[in-house]
């Protein structure tokens, strides 16, 4: 069972795979060495490693073998397995799970090869790219349930369709978001939902170091850069490289934005209520109480109206001296918020080891109207 307790571990993790090419996508990396690949994954903090063993995907067992004399971590073997002879190929060439998509395989099949999975010692991950084959998975009691946002028939990506299916999915499960994951924001929209991990393959296979690639995706805080009101400065959080982009949507606020402007799906939009939150496209809401005609000292940060972490900030107008004791004694997801400048943030990231840190003044040449050089230092500052 190490798969499976690997994921299943506290935190949220990643599966680093390993593929010399896709269908969808050509050649990766097709001279890769999956011997230094896999110790590179290892290093960089990967939970797991996928190594591809099907020939579409130029893997070969061979692959899986190099990969299991090169590391500790637990290895899934992908391709298109059916019968019994592929899980103990699997198994023999040191595989501690293998992939069986509910695509391919009908419940009364699906059963019969979980039963040989469990008699080899293998952990196995049930693919779902759909909300019907998501309620077979959860029929079938599958204790590791993937979640794919890629169409295998199509290639194409519907990240959106597989947050929803992430969120549906049973709470008592391992659930894994797969494929369509190129920036640490995604990652943490998978989070959010509810994944415990995802699985990432061409976006690391591109990387010209894919160690690097999978600690960026796995670090935290996540940078976040608010009071946003005009389209260009969100294009200059964005360039910069924060991970969220924050419009507060409150009358009671100098910094009010007239909407929830454009960003791309590389980061997440968060609108910033006062009150009752209302509804909007934003991926996150930043719900604050209104007291004494103003924000609250914390927030709740939801996604579809369920808490999924805290903000803490600063009381309105006001300094606190045990804020970031506060904030370091503050459990679950911590967003720290209030005070935070390119000068300061990094020792409080080191103070209090947050998810995310949060700006709004600091990065201003004027309520609501960003510096431009001053956002760019903070998202470098809160990234150091």
């Amino acid at each position: 069972m190490r798969f499976l307790d690997a994921l299943a571990a506290p935190g949220f993790g990643a599966i680093a795979e390993f593929k010399r090419r896709s269908p969808s996508a050509g050649d990766l990396r097709p001279g890769g060495d999956v011997v230094d690949v896999a110790r590179t994954y290892e290093a960089a903090g990967a939970r797991a490693m996928s190594v591809l063993v099907d020939e579409r995907f130029a893997g070969t067992w061979d692959d899986l073998r190099a990969a299991r004399s090169a590391t500790t971590l637990p290895l899934i073997a992908k391709g298109f397995f059916s019968t019994h002879a592929h899980l103990e190929e699997a198994r023999d060439a040191g595989a501690d799970a293998a992939l069986l998509l509910l695509r391919d395989l009908d419940d009364t099949q699906m059963r019969e090869l979980l039963a040989v999975a469990t008699e080899l010692g293998l952990d196995t991950l049930v693919e779902a790219h759909d909300a019907a084959e998501l309620e077979r998975a959860a029929a079938l009691d599958a204790p590791i349930v993937g979640v794919n946002a890629r169409d295998l028939s199509t290639f194409a990506i519907d990240r959106q369709a597989q947050l929803e299916l992430v969120a549906r999915a049973p709470r008592d499960r391992v659930v894994i978001a797969e494929s369509g994951i190129d920036t640490r924001a995604q990652a943490a929209a998978a989070e959010l939902a509810g994944a415990n991990a995802v699985l990432v393959g061409s976006t690391l296979m591109r990387a010209g170091d894919p160690g690097a690639k999978l600690r960026e995706l796995l670090h935290r805080p996540l940078v976040k850069v608010c009071g946003l009101t005009r389209q260009e400065d969100v294009d200059v959080a964005v360039e910069a490289g924060a991970d969220l982009v924050g419009f507060i949507l409150s009358d009671t606020s100098p910094r009010r934005a007239d909407a929830v402007l454009d960003a791309p799906d590389t980061v997440l939009r968060v609108a910033v209520f006062v009150g009752e939150p209302e509804e909007t496209d934003a991926d996150l809401a930043q719900v604050y109480e209104l007291q004494d005609g103003h924000r609250a000292r914390d927030a709740k940060l939801e996604r579809d109206g369920e808490e999924v972490g805290t903000v803490v900030d600063l009381p309105w107008l006001e300094n606190d001296s045990t804020h970031l004791d506060r904030a370091r004694a503050a459990t679950g997801r911590v967003m720290l918020a209030g005070g935070l400048t390119p000068e300061n943030v990094s020792t409080a990231v080191e103070l209090v080891k947050p998810w995310a840190v949060d700006s709004a003044r600091s990065t201003e040449a004027a309520p609501g109207i960003k510096d431009h050089d001053l956002v760019r230092r903070w998202v470098e500052a809160a990234n150091a």
